[in-house]
This record gives structure tokens, sequence and C-alpha cells, in this order.
């Protein structure tokens, strides 16, 4: 399996691009702000062929770019719909003290094919299997998107601003709990095998292993301690 990530825009937010192998059709996961070209320099690089483009979640440093890359490859755009709505309106789901300076560089709205997600939906794209794990607590339609482990291959976690190294995505923001954090912490990523390659929406990836026995969230929620007072991250 190919995987091509990239940091993009003003948050840094991870784009990815995964396929079976180079020369082959692929699925765009999370392009974000100032993610376009990125996307675009990266197909060609590998001679990719785009089918899809699928969301860990609405907020704005995720989808910007969601229109002019599913409008030029004509290809459909999935995600929950408890965060469709942050397509259209970005600063429901932001804030306006944070969206505002970046608004004016913005293409906000849907593209013309919009797919929604489910938990425990599996997706066959691109000759590549996801699993779909509905995740609140970063919003209230977070998901992660996980692959299946093969031989030699370890499982692939998408998990957007659930899970980064060392830390979980912030729940200060509209729709964002605590309490739907810890639980789908618990729930979807507990569960996963320590070999699992973790890919976040910030930062350097990391594995569920390394996860489980460092970051202060996932211990204490193995523990039943509750929420620890550590830093997060995300937008």
């Amino acid at each position: 399996m190919l995987i091509a990530g990239f940091p993009a825009g003003a948050w840094g937010t991870n784009c990815y691009l995964v396929a079976p192998g180079a020369g082959e059709e692929c699925v765009i996961v999370d392009p974000g702000h100032q993610a376009a070209q990125g996307v675009e320099e990266t197909l060609r690089k590998h001679r990719l062929k785009p089918v899809a483009v699928v969301l860990t979640h609405g907020h704005i440093d995720h989808v910007a770019s969601v229109v002019p890359v599913c409008g030029a490859h004509d290809v459909p755009a999935w995600i929950h719909p408890a965060d469709r709505y942050m397509m259209s309106d970005p600063e429901k789901g932001i804030g306006r003290s944070i969206g505002m300076p970046l608004m004016g560089e913005l293409t906000v709205g849907e593209p013309d094919d919009v797919r929604e997600l489910a938990d425990g939906a599996k997706l066959s794209l691109a000759g590549l299997d996801f699993t779909v794990a509905h995740a609140p607590g970063h919003t209230k339609g977070s998901v992660a998107f996980s692959t299946p482990e093969a031989a030699d291959v370890p499982s692939v976690f998408f998990s957007g601003d659930l899970l980064f190294a060392g830390s979980v995505g912030r729940t200060d923001l509209p729709g964002g709990d605590m309490d739907d954090m810890l639980a789908s912490l618990a729930r979807v990523c507990l569960p996963l095998d320590d070999s699992t390659v973790v890919l976040s929406g910030h930062g350097p990836q990391t594995t569920i292993g390394r996860e489980r026995a460092t970051n202060p969230y996932l211990r204490q929620v193995a523990d039943g301690l509750g929420s620890p007072d550590a830093p997060r991250r995300g937008m």
C-alpha cells in the first residue's frame, strides 16, 4: 500500500493520498487549507488517479480544499452527517474568532457529490477497504478510518483529530465534548492492535502500542481514571 502525506496550510493539517501502489487509483484523506496544490503534485509524482475524498470531520482545516479537489477530478466527498453543515458554514464549527482571518482565502460549500458516512460502514474504494468508526468528541461527526491488517502489513488508522502522538483533539470548540472524547478513545482506539499505525490529523505518525504506553489520555482511559490534565492538540 502506498500512503503519501503532507502537512497543509496555516494549521499544518495532514492530508494523505492512499493507493494500492504507484500508478493506481487512490483515496484522498482530509484535503484541508491550501492542500490543493500539494494534492496535485502528489498525484503527478506517484501517477495516481483519485476516486474519492474522505473526511475525518468538518473543521475548515480539514475540508477547505474539498470543493476544488473534488471538482478537478469529478469525485465524491464522504463525511459524517453530523459535520456536513460545516462544509458550507465553517464558522459554526470553529467560532468566528478563529475562522475570520482566513475566510477570504477559502472556498466554502459542498462539492457536487456528497455522501454520508455511518459508524461501522465498510468502504471499498480504489481497491482498498476502509472501516468507518464514528468517534465524537472533537466534533459531533468525527470519524476514523482503518484498513485491515494484511500479511506483513499492519493496519493503518487514520485518526483525524481523535488521537495524536502524545495527545488527543481539543474539545473546547462548538460540538466538542470531553466525555464523548474519552468514550471514543475507549471504544475506538483501545481495541486496536498495538502494531496499528496511527496517521493523525496533525503531527507525526505513531502506533497504538506507543500511545497505549505513553499517551496520558489513552493510559487514563485504559485504567478507567477519567481525563488527565494534559495539553490537547488540533485547531
